[in-house]
């Protein structure tokens, strides 16, 4: 079970759903009568809009949070280039500063009840010249969920992820099972295959959904979250 903690959120790739589970996330515990924020610290694809460079799913986690706050508060660092996060901090010349997320997480947790943070890319995707993703988590120090984009591949994918969080020390709190391919053959079977060798709890079996809301996905997510 999760209980009253904040979470990270990752995924075994890119476009793997993580934005949609996390915003399920957030509508759950905000339905049992919780106050949320979300927060995407690092964004790379973004477009220039009124308020500035903004970043769709950031803009999204925004509009879900319980309060209203900042855009910067959400994404501190967004890049227009829809590159590798690496690339595009070096070629805006702004890196991507591990402590100033933290800092602004602590922010966050001083106004809710819960805090969720996601990821960008996998869990090896670089966010400096020296350092991953996986140094964020571990900074955080939040538990993790994984989302297994379900498609040709996952299970090699699930579980070469889980076996790097493990080895970096983080705590897997469970992992989503997110349908991206309405196409793929006996997505059932791969599901199960993950059940039995992920050593975590499976949070929730979402099918694919061609416009996905977060009270939609909510439904999918099991009772051990809250």
């Amino acid at each position: 079970m999760i209980g009253c903690t904040d979470l990270f959120v990752t995924g075994t790739d890119t476009a793997c759903g993580k934005t949609e589970v996390m915003l399920g996330l957030m509508h759950r515990l905000q339905r049992q009568g919780e106050c949320v924020l979300g927060m995407k610290p690092v964004a790379s694809g973004a477009r220039i809009t009124a308020d500035g460079v903004c970043n769709e799913d950031a803009q999204r986690i925004q509009a879900q949070s319980s309060l209203h706050i900042p855009y910067a508060e959400v994404n501190p660092f967004v890049y227009e280039s829809p590159i590798a996060p690496h690339l595009a901090a070096r070629a805006s010349g702004r890196p991507i500063l591990l402590d100033e997320i933290r800092q602004g997480v602590c922010r966050l947790q001083d106004r809710a009840d819960r805090v969720i943070v996601e990821g960008v890319g996998g869990w090896r995707v670089p966010l400096g010249d020296d350092f991953t993703l996986a140094d964020l988590a571990r900074k955080l120090n939040l538990p993790v969920v994984l989302v297994v984009g379900v498609r040709l591949g996952c299970i090699n994918h699930a579980l070469l992820t889980v076996e790097s969080m493990l080895d970096d020390g983080v705590q897997l709190a469970g992992w989503v099972a997110n349908q991206v391919d309405p196409r793929m053959l006996a997505p059932a079977e791969n599901i199960a295959t993950l059940r039995a060798w992920l050593p975590a709890p499976c949070l929730g079996e979402i099918p694919y959904l061609q416009q996905p809301t977060a009270a939609t996905v909510a439904t999918y997510l099991d009772g051990s979250i809250g």
